[in-house]
């Protein structure tokens, strides 16, 4: 049994992972501000905080006083579009947030710190599937900081010999997600859409691409890690291996939903349009596996959100940048105006590290 720290443990992926290591009897804390997670989540057995990565001295402590064998740090705003548009939160939640974990772990000798990375740090790629091989090149603000933490983990590895491990997941859905966020999560926003009796909302034609991957094949891999020699020091794409364009998705996630499908396109954003990666690495290191299908994922996540109901998708209030910003976020042109007039200072106090 080891001690583990599971940041954003209260989210949806962090929850499935504490969960996964509780079940294999590890003492496992579970961390999180409850930006975008639900202390419901939080299994029994686990342990609780409600604390923010950015509060450095409740991270010194805790890291002091409990002296974690291990580190799963899943806390961040994953909203890859938005970041564009929220520069310094992002980089203040996503980057500087990691960095105080990653000191805590030095001073505190953990044995070895995983970290959730993003199929964001590709960027657009000419090489379809990407493999851990292919230069990265983010486009948005999001894989900008997700890069910046694997390059300074890779250069506490050299200057400080503390082992780690990276995770670049992609597209993932299922159970526990939080539907209530519009930025994110498309399978979410499809799935509450229903719920609410609205059209499927579509940026551009459709045809982007993605694979969209199952909790359940993602975090019994990452309990894995920490036990797996060979894992050490390495990344990993792990996810689905098959794609489907936007369309095609919507199509799924209507018949899992038992509806029409009901689809509106709306006006073209700045996104990456072709995104999905090889997983060779993945399975030779940790073993082949089998996958959910989407068809029987979607079945599972329907199930669990019909029993949940609808959520309000929340509104980002502080936006730093309105340039370019998506209409399709917006309410109306006065919302416009107040987003873009706020103060950026009180940003943290309306959506912290999550």
């Amino acid at each position: 049994m080891s001690k583990i720290l599971v940041t954003g443990g209260a989210g949806f992926i962090g929850s499935h992972l504490v969960e996964e290591l509780v079940n294999r009897g590890h003492e496992v804390m579970a961390l999180d501000d409850l930006s975008g997670g639900f202390v419901d989540n939080v299994v029994p057995g686990a342990r609780f905080l409600e604390a923010s990565i950015n509060d450095v001295t409740t991270i010194n402590r805790l890291f002091a006083r409990e002296k974690f064998d291990y580190v799963y740090h899943l806390a961040a705003y994953a909203a890859e579009g938005l970041s564009h548009f929220i520069k310094r939160f992002n980089y203040h939640n996503n980057l500087m947030g990691s960095v105080n974990l990653i000191n805590a772990a030095i001073n505190s000798e953990v044995k070895c710190f995983v970290f959730t990375s993003s199929i964001a740090v590709y960027g657009t790629s000419v090489e379809l599937p990407m493999t851990e091989e292919t230069t990265p090149r983010p486009e948005d603000s999001y894989g900008v900081a997700k890069l910046a933490v694997e390059h300074e983990l890779a250069a506490s590895k050299h200057m400080f010999g503390m082992d780690y491990i990276i995770f670049r997941p992609h597209n993932v859905y299922g159970e526990r997600q939080n539907i209530g966020d519009k930025y994110r999560n498309v399978v979410g926003i499809f799935m509450n859409q229903i719920l609410q009796n609205k059209p499927m909302t579509i940026f551009g034609d459709g045809t982007q691409t993605r694979a969209f991957s199952h909790i359940s094949d993602m975090t019994p891999i990452m309990a894995d890690a920490i036990e797996t020699p060979a894992a050490y020091n390495q990344i990993f794409n792990i996810g689905a291996d098959q794609p489907y364009s936007v369309n095609e998705l919507a199509s799924a996630v209507a018949a899992a939903m038992g509806v029409p499908l009901n689809v509106v396109h709306l006006p073209p954003r700045n996104e990456v349009w072709h995104a999905y990666s090889s997983h060779e690495k993945v399975e030779r290191v940790f073993g082949k596996r089998p996958l959910t299908s989407l068809e029987e994922g979607l079945v599972k996540m329907a199930t669990w959100v019909k029993q949940h109901g609808a959520r309000s998708s929340s509104e980002f209030r502080h936006i730093e940048i309105m340039k370019n910003f998506p209409k399709a976020w917006l309410k109306s042109e006065s919302e416009s105006k107040t987003l873009a007039q706020s103060p950026e200072s009180d940003t943290a106090k309306h959506l912290a590290s999550h």
